[in-house]
């Protein structure tokens, strides 16, 4: 504890100017087939390789698979998304199935993310293998079920009920009509190369393949692993080489549990390059090479003819340049300011200590927010890691988190106003020294603070750098969360590092009390935004429980300040100790237990800008898209104090909402308060981790409008008056409860 007249956690709220930034993220849309379509986009038959079948004698079949153009099916790893196809087979007694034989898919970049699969058209082959016993002269009738995944920019489920019929003969005769497209399908299966010896080892974590052979590519390989979670399918993978050897460098997946034992899968060549094997040249090499143990070698002492990594490089600086800045804006957010306001204020009273005093406060509130995002970004990771669907901001939908926030900004209010000092009851034991680790302790713990209350505001052009950190690898990720905290931090370390600068603030006086005192009604202010927050999230017993806790939190205030440690002796101490440990413990135990009642009752709205709004639901919003009607998504959350703004300044607007019935816009709000999985589905299609986004969809199918973060009614106007004319355009579609 600190022994001076301003509080030892430095802390206001004050209100900042939300800034008029934007980025438009173009996100390409489709319009889906009606739900009573089983496999939109996309159609699929059963067909066999030979018109009639022998006893015992294996056959090929095959799930033909067509798609319109645009729209694309999987490979059996997808990769960072989607679904491999499948066949469940309804066979008759004695047949068997083999394995789907897959053709060698390409490589498809979606944003951020890499798949894997097979466009206009595949054959997906797999071996029948009859009884011994069949009858020459019958008929037998091969059915299933084929699923699989279609995608454009939206993906759909498909499925289709597939049979064929052949005749059992004494010996299979191939049909004429379908022997071209089997051979033209194996021409695109993976063969093991001649000539071409492929091992593989592990490097630092990751893995390397060594290719030895005669007439190796030099640049431009790519390999697909055949199972997830053994390779990061976006990092880059860079070809070296040592005369006749190349080297491949293939990054870790972060969710590698280091159990990999082989690398099986498909390694391509650069655009018209084949492997020669044994019956005709093919693009696609099979690996399936046991890791062999660490690797040896310098890959840094090697020539790299890789390429693309120039690319995913840029991203990645692009990805830190938007997270600093961000962090910097983030200052300047209404729930930052507060602190970092005081933290000035600090500052100000520390004018007058030597350079390296001051230098050190400012590195420690430097690391206080570097630690704290660390340890979010840890958090962050390990929940996306187990595959949880968890976004930035995300300890502001728990009410027991939001709870003991609003507890911690009163008791911090009644501090500031004077009820009770901590620290100020300290004997006078202690050097000087001593009072000085308590003020460094205090800027790290102010960094902390700053940083948990700066979650709820996504600044402008930190949304896309966080959403694109939650794809890269764990390492790129920590880089991401670093260039935050740094841009966060940055101003006060220079104010810190200046003298020149911290001359120019006022100098220490009796006016810091007085300012104290006032900075403790923006705390209020805060834990007020708070308890409405904390409202959206629970019953209104849960509330007048938080309300509750308020109140004993002040009796616990006031029987420290009545009865401070050093000017009561014996029983009278001991006693008004007990009393506020007591009271405290129930406090949060009020607190804990309003956060447990549950979510509100719903409430009938009130105002044509309100009951405007229909609830998110992606199926439905798919089916508006289908009939043709343009929607307006609002991605929002009580604890967002942008969305908040944007919706009383502008969404909310008389002229914006008569533009939106002018357009026959329906209005979708994706409330994500409380947690909610379909609604962070939605957000990371649109590489977003948090909240606000907003989406115009037009009514004709084409490409949806991302609004930038912070909205004027302008700008919206804008954007509506490029709609198309949807006049007279049927909108029964409306989302129905």
């Amino acid at each position: 504890m600190k022994q001076n007249h301003v509080s030892p956690l430095h802390r206001t709220v004050g209100f900042g100017v939300l800034l008029l930034l934007w980025m438009l993220t173009p996100w390409a849309s489709a319009t889906a087939q009606p739900s009573d379509d089983p496999s939109p986009h996309s159609e699929a038959t059963l067909v066999s390789e030979v018109e009639t079948i022998a006893p015992g004698e294996p056959f090929t079949v095959a799930m033909h698979l067509q798609m319109d153009d645009g729209w694309h099916s999987y490979w059996k790893n997808a990769g960072d998304s989607g679904m491999a196809s499948s066949i469940d087979w309804t066979l008759p007694e004695g047949f068997s199935a083999g394995e789907i034989q897959w053709p060698h898919p390409t490589v498809k970049e979606e944003g951020p993310l890499v798949t894997y699969g097979y466009s206009d058209e595949t054959m997906l082959m797999v071996e029948i293998t009859p009884p011994d016993d069949l009858e020459p002269g019958t008929e037998v009738t091969l059915a299933g079920r084929g699923d699989w995944l279609i995608c454009e920019d939206i993906c759909l489920p498909a499925h289709a009920d597939l049979e064929t019929t052949l005749l059992v003969d004494g010996e299979a005769t191939p049909d004429a009509e379908w022997d071209d497209a089997f051979a033209q399908a194996r021409a695109q299966h993976p063969r093991p190369a001649e000539g071409v010896s492929v091992q593989a080892y592990r490097s630092d974590g990751s893995f390397v393949l060594e290719l030895e052979g005669d007439d190796l590519p030099d640049e431009g390989m790519r390999f697909i692993p055949g199972e997830k979670r053994t390779i990061s399918n976006t990092a880059p993978q860079p070809v070296m080489h040592d005369g006749d050897t190349r080297y491949l460098a293939l990054q870790a997946s972060e969710y590698a549990d280091g159990s990999t034992e082989s690398l099986r899968g498909v390694l391509l060549g650069p655009d018209g390059f084949s492997w020669s094997t044994s019956d005709r040249p093919h693009p696609a090499l099979a690996v399936d090479a046991p890791i062999e143990g660490e690797f040896t070698g310098d890959l840094s002492a090697l020539s790299e003819a890789g390429t693309g990594a120039s690319s995913t490089s840029l991203s990645l600086w692009g990805a830190l340049g938007f997270a600093f800045i961000g962090g910097l804006l983030l200052n300047l957010m209404p729930c930052v300011f507060p602190v970092i306001s005081l933290k000035i204020l600090g500052f100000a009273k520390k004018a007058g200590e030597q350079p390296r005093i001051m230098r050190r406060h400012g590195g420690l509130f430097a690391a206080g927010v570097l630690v704290s995002f660390w340890v979010l970004a840890g958090l962050l990771l390990a929940l996306r890691a187990a595959g949880e669907q968890i976004g930035w901001g995300f300890q502001l939908q728990s009410p027991g988190f939001i709870a003991l926030m609003a507890l911690l900004f009163v008791g911090i209010g009644l501090n500031l106003s004077g009820l009770f000092e901590i620290g100020m009851n300290l004997t006078s034991v202690g050097s000087t020294v001593q009072q000085k680790a308590s003020g460094y302790g205090e800027s790290f713990l102010t960094g902390v603070l700053a940083t948990i209350v700066a979650t709820p505001c996504t600044a402008p052009l930190m949304g896309a750098a966080l959403g694109v950190a939650l794809t890269m690898s764990a390492v790129e990720a920590m880089s991401i969360f670093t260039a935050l905290g740094v841009g966060m931090a940055a101003p006060y370390v220079v104010l810190s590092s200046v003298p020149a600068l911290l001359n120019r603030l006022p100098k220490p006086g009796p006016w810091m009390e007085t300012m104290k005192q006032l900075l403790a009604f923006p705390m209020f202010a805060t834990a007020l935004w708070l308890v409405w927050v904390f409202g959206q999230q629970v019953s209104i017993d849960g509330v007048a429980l938080l309300l509750g806790a308020f109140l004993l939190l002040g009796l616990a205030g006031w029987v420290l300040g009545r009865w401070p440690a050093m000017q009561v002796e014996g029983r009278t101490w001991m006693a008004s100790r007990a009393v506020v440990t007591t009271v405290v413990v129930g406090a949060l135990s009020m607190a804990i237990l309003g956060a447990s009642t549950g979510a509100p009752a719903p409430s009938s709205e009130t105002g044509a800008a309100e009951t405007s709004w229909q609830s998110f639901s992606t199926e439905q919003v798919d089916a508006l898209r289908t009939d043709g009607t343009p929607v307006f998504i609002d991605f929002t959350a009580a604890w967002c104090l942008t969305c908040q703004v944007n919706k009383r300044t502008t969404l909310n607007a008389e002229s914006v909402q008569q533009a939106f019935d002018d357009k026959d816009v329906t209005l979708v709000r994706a409330d994500w308060t409380n947690r909610d999985d379909e609604i962070t589905q939605a957000l990371a299609e649109f590489d977003r981790s948090g909240v606000p986004l907003y989406v115009l969809y037009p009514g004709d199918g084409s490409d949806p409008v991302v609004l930038p973060e912070v909205l004027t009614p302008q700008i919206v106007l804008d954007a509506l008056e490029e709609l198309p004319d949807t006049e007279g355009r049927n909108s029964s579609l409306a989302l129905q409860e």
